[in-house]
């Protein structure tokens, strides 16, 4: 029998957390994926698909996972369409809340290597602040190498503390990404 969700959702939140550093293989794979991924699902439900976390942002170190995020017109559609299609290429799926056990929800996909390492997340979502927020804080990192430096101290300080909890380990980076995302905010302002 199938883990539900929760349960499973709880498993994986307790795998270990290791940030290495950056490799420059990851923007070539990040394309790689892109492009199939654009070659697979049909355009009127892709939005936009963005490298999304720290393999995106040239330098710095991360767990070395792509993440990336697929804007999608219907999240419906993804169930019907786009799960048996990943499901079959050797994907975990997971219909994920965004925050905690509420709405709004999205598709999780995991894809490991042959030691059962994570090297991918695809998350399928509806375009929203959110979405949008993945972006501007990849963006504003990229334009800012101090800031980078400072996220990447936080994250292995995060990583020693807590190597199987990812939930303390997502929480403890909140405030700073916050931080980072009003002071984007406050640079685009400025700008105009």
């Amino acid at each position: 029998m199938a883990a539900k969700p929760k349960d499973r959702i709880e498993t994986l939140m307790k795998e270990r957390i290791d940030v290495v550093p950056y490799d420059d293989q990851w923007p070539l794979r990040y394309a790689e994926l892109e492009l199939k991924l654009k070659r697979m699902f049909p355009r009127q439900l892709v939005q936009r698909i963005a490298h999304i976390g720290s393999t995106a942002v040239p330098g710095l170190s991360g767990k070395p996972i792509l993440d990336v995020q697929v804007e999608v017109s219907d999240l419906d559609l993804v169930q019907r369409d786009v799960v048996p299609v990943l499901e079959a290429q050797g994907y975990e799926f997971i219909w994920r809340p965004t925050i905690g056990e509420r709405t709004p929800f999205y598709a999780w996909f995991i894809l490991r290597n042959e030691r059962g390492e994570r090297t991918q997340h695809i998350h399928f979502v509806s375009p929203d602040q959110a979405s949008v927020d993945r972006i501007v804080f990849r963006d504003y990192l990229c334009r800012h190498p101090e800031e980078c430096t400072l996220y990447e101290a936080l994250k292995a300080d995060l990583a020693n503390r807590f190597p199987k909890d990812r939930e303390a380990y997502t929480k403890g980076k909140t405030d700073h990404i916050n931080s980072v995302l009003l002071k984007a905010r406050t640079e685009k302002v400025k700008k105009k």
